[in-house]
This record gives C-alpha cells, structure tokens and sequence, in this order.
C-alpha cells in the first residue's frame, strides 16, 4: 500500500524512485550456499501516487544505500520504500518474544529450557553462561531481545515449532508480507533478491505498533516486552533510531545486522508528552562486505520525527 504524505516541514515533490538493486548482531554474516529463490508475486500493484521525501533520497545517495523508511503518528505519515523487501536478521526476536507470550500463559515464562554447546552461535553473549542449567522463557526473552543472543532467538523460535509459526503469528496480525524461513545464522546473509527472511519497513512497522502498544497482547505481557524493548543493550541500538530522537524520548525498539550492510530499527518512540510514533527504517547495499553505516538510520529517524511531530 502506499500513500501521500503532507507536512508542514517539507515541500514534497512528486516522483518516481528508482530502486537500488539490494539482521542476528555479528561482524561477518555467512555467505549464502545456495541461490536464492524467486521473489514472490507480492501484493497487486496500485496507482496511487507516492510522495517523494527528498531528504530520504538524499540520504541513499550520500550513503550509496537503499533506504526503507515507514513512519507513522498522529502527525501522518512518512514513507519511502516502505513495501520494498528487506532482510528483517535480528529485529525479528521482539517478534518472536511476543508470539511466544501470545500463545502461553504467563507461567510459561518461567519453563527452564535447556539446550547444548551444539546451539551455542558466535554472536551468543548470554546463553553461553548457562548451558549447564538452562535458562526460563523469560530470561531468553531477555537475551533475545535486549542483547539479540542469537541462541535465545532460536530457542525462542524451537519454543513456537519453527520458523513456520513465526510466519503464521505475523499472518494473525494482519501481515501479508513477512516471511520467515530458517533460523540464525543463515537470516543474515540478507542476499538481494532473495525474499527468504524479510519483510518491509510498514509491514514490520505495523506489526510493531500492535505488538507493543495495541492489544494483541494483555497489559502484564505487553509491558513485560515494551520493558525489554526499552532497555535495548545493543550497542547497535544506542546508534540508530536513539541516536534520531531528541534527548527526553523513550524508544522501545529491537536492531537487526546482515550482509550487503544491512541494517535495520524497529520501533516506537515516545515524546516527553504526546502520542507515540512508529519508527521502522531499514537500509542494504549492493556489496556483500560493504561497511554498516548506522548514521543513514539515526539520520533518517532524525528526519521523521521532525516532519510528524
């Protein structure tokens, strides 16, 4: 779906965009061992007329990035590329936290799983310290979402039955899009063109803005997740999407890292008074080791918030 957007700090210039040929936390995503599937036929095509935010085009070309932007508040909206298909890598596990409390009683948060040195992945710093004992749902939740310990994701995704379900939980959101097809490490080869473990920028944005401050989840498990997700550990997290919001914002938000540079925030942020915004911003490059460019998020955020607020 896409839409026009009308602010007051921007003089907005109809165009069409041409697109750039194309997330776990860890420095050097695996190279992709087979070739990629084709793309799916997505959703149908509209007419509607997109509104060119001249700032985000910018941005892609100062970064020499493709850029993905979905935002969203009582302000309007701002959106470029934002149906495009990007690889979603770790910011899947605020996902993945919420679907695992939707479909358990709250007690289930405190089942012990317990795994091997087998499940441990180089970008794990927390469940490598508890391989002898296990660790509860809740403290997975924990490493997953504040530290994006790849192990607890999987195991969180073992928790649900699989890749599959995480689809199938996107699906009873109202989410057409995202589509998950393995575990780590192999969704942070984000291959262009590849649709496995991806989604877009609105797609996840929306799903986001249900999963932490709508009512897919009742109020303890809802805070239980906002609360994870507002004291975001990475240090990915302390460089994008906070690095855009004025000082005195709370963000609540889950980073994702992959090759060809991608990198990706997800989120709500909150003014000091007022609504909260939904802020989703993805980027990829056309090189599998190019660099990560955190700015190009931090920038962006930096511009949305200015325009809707």
């Amino acid at each position: 779906m896409a839409g026009v957007t009308f602010t007051r700090r921007t003089l907005l210039g109809v165009a069409a965009l041409l697109p750039l040929p194309g997330c776990a936390e860890q420095a050097t995503p695996p190279r992709s061992t087979r070739p990629p599937s084709p793309p799916p036929s997505g959703p149908p095509t509209t007419t509607t007329t997109v509104a060119r935010h001249d700032r985000l085009a910018e941005l892609e070309t100062a970064y020499g990035a493709r850029l993905g932007v979905f935002a969203s508040g009582t302000g309007g909206t701002v959106e470029h590329r934002a149906d495009e298909r990007f690889a979603f890598c770790s910011s899947f596990k605020g996902i993945a936290a919420a679907a695992v409390l939707h479909r358990n009683p709250t007690a289930h948060l405190d089942t012990v799983v317990t795994y091997t040195e087998a499940d441990l992945l180089p970008n794990a710093t927390v469940t490598p310290r508890h391989v002898a004992t296990g660790m509860t749902v809740r403290d997975l939740c924990d490493a997953a979402v504040r530290h994006s310990d790849g192990t607890a994701g999987n195991l969180l995704l073992r928790d649900l039955g699989g890749p599959a379900e995480l689809t199938a939980f996107a699906r009873e959101l109202g989410d057409t899009v995202t589509r998950m097809d393995r575990t780590e490490p192999h969704i942070t080869e984000a291959t262009p063109g590849d649709p496995r473990d991806t989604t877009s920028p609105r797609a996840f944005g929306l799903d986001y803005r249900k999963i932490v401050v709508g009512d897919v989840l009742p109020g303890d498990k809802r805070a239980f997740l906002r609360d994870l997700l507002a004291r975001n550990a990475t240090e990915a997290g302390a460089r994008r999407i906070r690095a855009g919001v004025p000082a005195g914002w709370t963000v609540a938000d889950k980073t994702g890292t992959g090759g060809y540079g991608t990198i990706v925030d997800v989120g709500i942020v909150w003014p000091p008074s007022g609504a909260p915004l939904v802020v989703s911003v993805m980027s990829s490059k056309q090189a599998e080791d190019a660099e990560y460019d955190q700015a190009i998020i931090a920038e962006a955020t930096a511009y949305v918030v200015a325009t809707l607020t």
